[in-house]
């Protein structure tokens, strides 16, 4: 049995998709069974920390996001034998980076609880999403003009579906205890071009409009955390016109080429269209 916590966020369900089609037994774990709308095969089950029993009996390996690492999950994890964790990390973490910046507090915190927690352990370390540029979908089926900041930040955003094969191979295939997986897309794009990508996925012709940072609010970041927003700023100014790492993690553990943008924005148009 695997437990994937995060089941109804981008990765963690395509991760159950990927497990269920692979014939291995998943036990999905959301907030909100009810809203879940999980395939049937799944075992959705009520994410509680404090009754563990029901989260990791009969289960071996445990994929998790950071924001549901702690030690006491992870002990409760290990003692009913559970004895592999696969946690999706961020990019942020790594050699040189500011130790200060909320989103590697987070995340290489979580590092070390599963460190300490005397699990095997592989930590998946992607650094931009695609499914970052969900944020400009409000405005994309209003109109077709995109506010946005820093037109000419470059990154190379990572499809979920391509995550969640590489934390499917880590999780069958044994042999990644103790890797650390950087992960990204296969090629540079700036968000003017990441806009017009979803544009052509559309059949239609979006233009990027900068906005001066200062002026950011909540109506261009609604998930932001405010306290966040302003240090996130500083990171994304910070990648103007400044190549962005790019690795091959995906296609070496998978054996397929990373998904670029421009794919994702097909899978997705249905998304920035308002169709269901």
């Amino acid at each position: 049995m695997i437990v994937v916590t995060g089941a109804t966020g981008n990765v963690g369900r395509a991760l159950v998709d990927r497990l269920l089609a692979a014939g291995r037994p998943v036990r999905a774990l959301t907030r909100d069974p009810r809203r879940a709308a999980l395939p049937d095969g799944a075992e959705v089950v009520r994410f509680q920390p404090d009754e563990p029993a029901a989260l990791f009996g009969g289960a071996t390996a445990l994929f998790l996001y950071a924001q549901a690492a702690a030690p006491d999950l992870l002990a409760a994890a290990r003692a009913r034998g559970v004895r592999h964790v696969v946690l999706l990390s961020s990019g942020i973490v790594q050699e040189g980076a500011d130790e200060t910046h909320p989103i590697h507090v987070m995340h290489a915190t979580a590092e070390q609880q599963i460190r300490d927690s005397k699990l095997a352990w592989t930590f998946l370390r992607p650094n931009a999403f695609a499914t970052n540029a969900l944020q400009w979908a409000p405005q994309i089926r209003a109109g077709d003009t995109v506010r946005g900041v820093f037109a000419d930040a470059l990154s190379a955003p990572i499809h979920e579906d391509d995550i969640a094969a590489v934390a499917e191979r880590v999780l069958l295939d044994g042999g990644h205890e103790g890797a650390v997986h950087r992960l990204t897309g296969p090629g540079a794009t700036s968000n003017a071009e990441q806009v017009a990508a979803i544009g052509a996925a559309l059949g239609r012709e979006l233009t990027f409009v900068e906005t001066d940072p200062g002026e950011a609010g909540p109506e261009l970041f609604p998930h932001v955390p405010p306290q966040m927003l302003e240090r996130l700023l500083r990171t994304f100014g910070e990648t103007v016109g400044v190549p962005p790492e790019i690795t091959d993690t995906v296609e070496k553990t998978t054996g397929v080429p990373a998904r670029t943008f421009a794919q994702w924005a097909r899978d997705h148009a249905g998304d920035f269209a308002g169709r269901a």
